[in-house]
C-alpha cells in the first residue's frame, strides 16, 4: 500500500485545513487509516482513526475540532481541521492498517501562525 498526502500549508489561527490521503496499491482491505502528527522537538502522536466499519476516535486535543473521514471504497481519508492553534503546528503523517501490516504516508507540513 501507497499512500500520498497532500493539503498541508499555512493558515493563522482560527483558520482550517483539509488533508487528504490516497491509498494505491493492495487496498482491498484496509482494516483503518489514521492520522499522526508530529511537531518539532516532539514525538509522533496519533490525531484520529478512521475504521472500515466507519467509527472515528480523535486524541483529546482534536475532538471537536478535526473529522476523520473516508470514501466508501476506503481508498482515500481525509482530515478536516477547523479552529486551528499554533500547537497544532505539526507534520501530518497519514497511516493505513492493512492485513497485519502498518503503513505510512510522506508527512504533510501544517503551519499554525498566531
Amino acid at each position: 500500500v501507497q499512500l500520498q498526502a497532500s493539503g498541508g500549508g499555512l493558515v493563522q489561527a482560527g483558520g482550517s485545513l483539509k488533508l487528504s490521503c490516497v491509498a494505491s496499491g493492495s487496498t482491498l482491505n484496509i482494516n483503518f487509516f489514521g492520522w499522526y502528527r508530529q511537531a518539532p522537538g516532539k514525538q509522533r502522536e496519533p490525531v484520529a482513526f478512521f475504521s472500515n466499519l466507519r467509527s472515528t476516535n480523535y486524541a483529546d486535543g482534536v475532538e471537536g475540532r478535526f473529522t476523520i473521514s473516508a470514501d466508501d471504497a476506503m481508498h482515500t481519508v481525509y482530515l478536516q481541521m477547523n479552529s486551528l492553534t499554533p500547537e497544532d503546528t505539526a507534520l501530518y503523517y497519514c497511516y493505513a492498517y492493512n492485513m497485519g501490516r502498518a503503513y505510512w504516508g510522506q508527512g504533510t507540513l501544517v503551519t499554525v501562525s498566531s
